[in-house]
């Protein structure tokens, strides 16, 4: 997306969970003039110029929100098919107004029960299966009917503090090598929410992937190589499962990414470890 004029934050934000993906959110907008909230289960440190709400969205919240002109959910799957419709109603109840921009943080679990012989895009339709990918869809369903929101699906966010993959290898665990995957670095994701709260007229939905997707053998064997370590073997009883998503469309919005492919992010984070 080019623009000569810097895109203006939203006055008042929400941000309906506070994990790494909030703290990245409200540093940028903070930075830029915005009056950020962060409505969370528990308590505890929140970075300078975020005021904290203590509130459990499983049950009514028994005090009103403030009002905000936009907000970003970033809830983990509730649990339930209708863990999330529960979970945004009671949200929306407790709301003086509806924002005017809600984006919805989503996954490409959606289509967890997927088959394609392309790659996935925003056209693609879910035709969801289990009761995970069911509880995702509706969620988005949920977040439409309710707030009108932009709907984001990443697909495996990494980055710092996120080291899953690198255990994995360093443990020499078997992996499904024919595994097919796409991921997001933390940064780009972030960068991905913050714009889609500024832009005058976001796209409905974006699919949140970088420009590498690669079977797991090779994002392994990157890793392991990097590591000086050999590659965790292959498990030869796993089928050739997953999808290659399409991130076109992130890539138009944005213009570039931070982190284009995991060669860039994990080398990062390898060389970002203290020295033994």
């Amino acid at each position: 997306m080019n623009s000569s004029a810097p895109l203006v934050p939203p006055r008042r934000t929400l941000l309906v969970g506070f994990g790494k993906l909030g703290r990245g959110l409200a540093h940028r907008l903070v930075a830029d003039g915005s009056e950020v909230f962060a409505l969370r289960r528990s308590d505890g440190d929140l970075p300078e110029g975020v005021t904290g709400i203590r509130g459990d969205l499983s049950i009514p919240l028994t005090e009103p929100l403030p009002a905000v002109d936009a907000m970003v959910v970033t809830l983990p799957p509730p649990g339930g098919v209708d863990g999330y419709r529960i979970a945004l109603t009671h949200l929306r109840d407790a709301l003086p107004s509806v924002p005017q921009r809600t984006v919805f943080v989503s996954s490409t679990g959606v289509f967890e029960a997927t088959a394609s012989d392309h790659p996935i895009t925003e056209q693609d339709e879910p035709v969801p299966a289990s009761d995970r990918s069911r509880g995702l869809y509706d969620g988005e369903r949920a977040a439409i009917e309710l707030f009108s929101a932009v709907v984001v699906r990443p697909s495996g966010i990494y980055g710092p503090g996120r080291g899953f993959l690198l255990r994995q290898v360093r443990e020499h665990k078997p992996v499904n090598h024919r595994r097919r995957t796409n991921r997001i670095h933390e940064v780009d994701l972030v960068r991905a929410l913050d714009l889609l709260l500024r832009m005058p007229e976001p796209p409905s939905l974006v699919h949140a992937v970088d420009q590498a997707p690669a079977p797991l053998g090779d994002v392994v064997a990157h890793i392991a190589l990097r590591l000086g370590v050999d590659a965790p073997p292959d498990d030869p009883s796993a089928e050739a499962t997953g999808l290659v998503h399409d991130g076109l469309l992130l890539l138009s919005l944005l213009g570039s990414l931070e982190y284009p492919t995991y060669v860039e992010g994990y080398d990062e984070m390898i060389a970002a470890e203290p020295t033994p």
